[in-house]
């Protein structure tokens, strides 16, 4: 099974509302394993560390 990724978002600043942290967004997409589907972001933290995150724990930064 493949995932569809959705690169529109693609290095947008974000804030992680978990961490408090700044990072960028790589692309979106669905979690269809889970109970329904969950819409993810997989991100990088500002050491280059890449995350996965819940869509509603992010949001853009403005500059």
């Amino acid at each position: 099974m493949t995932i569809e990724k959705d690169r529109m978002m693609f290095g947008t600043k974000i804030l992680n509302h978990k961490t408090k942290e700044v990072g960028l967004l790589v692309y979106t997409w669905t979690n269809k394993f889970a109970d329904g589907n969950i819409s993810y972001a997989t991100c990088v933290d500002m050491n280059g560390k890449k995350y996965n995150i819940e869509m509603d724990a992010i949001s853009p930064v403005e500059d």
